[in-house]
């Protein structure tokens, strides 16, 4: 079992930070400065391509999903969706973005996560205590992907990294191959995301076709 904690991972000075907050007004507060890593922290999947020389960052895909999840047309609770697509990475503010190529089961980049979303709930609870259940329930609903809602924003999950390989590839001409990510649209299960992501495909190609690309 790893000796893995959310606290040992924190900075010292955030971490002093919340251990000296007395009031649920500081203890807010910290909870903020810690979801600022979010701001801060690569998408470190894409750290690995040389053509990617400024990833977007933990909280730019959370931003997206959020818009998207507020535009959908599928029959769910919207206001759920939302919120979940800002919650579901919330935990990467103190875990940091594991990726499989970091070579951590699945068992423990989960435990890692779950401590995390308590860890940061619990300082949401000082202040406002139905709101830090209300973030524990989000992550829990994704992770397990037990209800309607979890089970679009996971689509949603994915088809943004599509749409983002997408323009990574536009913006450096397909200088490298990122292939690879448009195999999520095998897995996406709602109709309406996965006409978004047949749409992506066929401008891809289009574009594609222009500069003259193909992949094997």
């Amino acid at each position: 079992m790893s000796d893995w904690t959310p606290e040992a991972a924190l900075p010292a000075e955030l971490k002093q930070e919340i251990e000296a907050a007395a009031t649920g007004t500081e203890s807010l507060l910290a909870f903020l400065h810690v979801v600022e890593r979010l701001k801060t922290t690569p998408r470190t999947g894409w750290l690995r391509y040389k053509m990617i020389d400024d990833p977007e960052s933990i909280a730019d895909h959370q931003y997206r999903m959020s818009i998207i999840a507020m535009l959908s047309l599928s029959p769910v609770n919207q206001n759920t969706c939302v919120k979940m697509a800002l919650v579901h990475d919330m935990a990467e503010a103190i875990v940091g973005d594991i990726t499989p190529f970091d070579g951590m089961t699945k068992a423990e980049k989960s435990r890692r996560e779950q401590a995390s979303i308590i860890y940061m709930a619990a300082l949401v609870e000082k202040y406002n205590p139905e709101a830090a259940k209300e973030l524990v329930d989000l992550w829990n609903q994704y992770e397990h992907c037990s209800s309607p809602e979890a089970r679009l924003v996971k689509d949603i999950d994915k088809f943004e990294l599509m749409l983002q390989t997408y323009e990574y590839e536009k913006k450096h001409k397909f200088a490298e191959d990122l292939s690879q990510f448009y195999t999520l649209r095998d897995v996406i299960k709602t109709e309406e995301i996965g006409k978004l992501a047949d749409e992506l495909l066929r401008k891809r190609q289009v574009a594609m076709d222009k500069l003259g690309v193909k992949w094997d």
